[in-house]
């Protein structure tokens, strides 16, 4: 199984980053976190990379149904987004797959919720290519 959900949309960097977070909005997900990679790399270590943020998005009830089932499952909270820039007109977007979740813990009681996060995922990255 594969650790990741991805889709390329054929936008610049900047309107797919904005769109994205509207299509996690729609799938009832509130981004917490925004991490600018390529600003953060640029300030501490004085690298250029392409663009590039982390999206923290987060769907309060599947969070608390998770923690129900597994305590300990904030450490794999929120589900990180990524969007990368992949050329001037491209951009890579990209959600860690909800279902590492009940791999990683080996917790059956996190498949409902986390085949229901993926599903919201997944309709999220489709509607970036609609």
């Amino acid at each position: 199984m594969g650790y990741a959900l991805s889709t390329t949309v054929d936008r610049p960097f900047a309107a797919t980053l904005e769109a994205t977070r509207a299509a996690l909005a729609d799938q009832g997900f509130g981004v917490l976190t925004e991490i600018d990679l390529a600003a953060t790399l640029k300030t501490k270590l004085d690298v250029d990379i392409p663009a590039q943020v982390i999206l923290g998005a987060c769907q309060p009830p599947l969070a608390h149904a998770a923690l129900q089932a597994e305590p300990s499952i904030g450490l794999l909270l929120p589900c990180n987004v990524v969007v990368r820039a992949a050329d001037a007109d491209h951009t890579l977007v990209e959600a860690m797959d909800p279902m590492v979740m009940v791999t990683m813990t080996s917790n059956d009681a996190l498949a409902a919720v986390a085949g229901d996060a993926r599903e919201r995922l997944t309709a999220a990255l489709d509607s970036l290519t609609a």
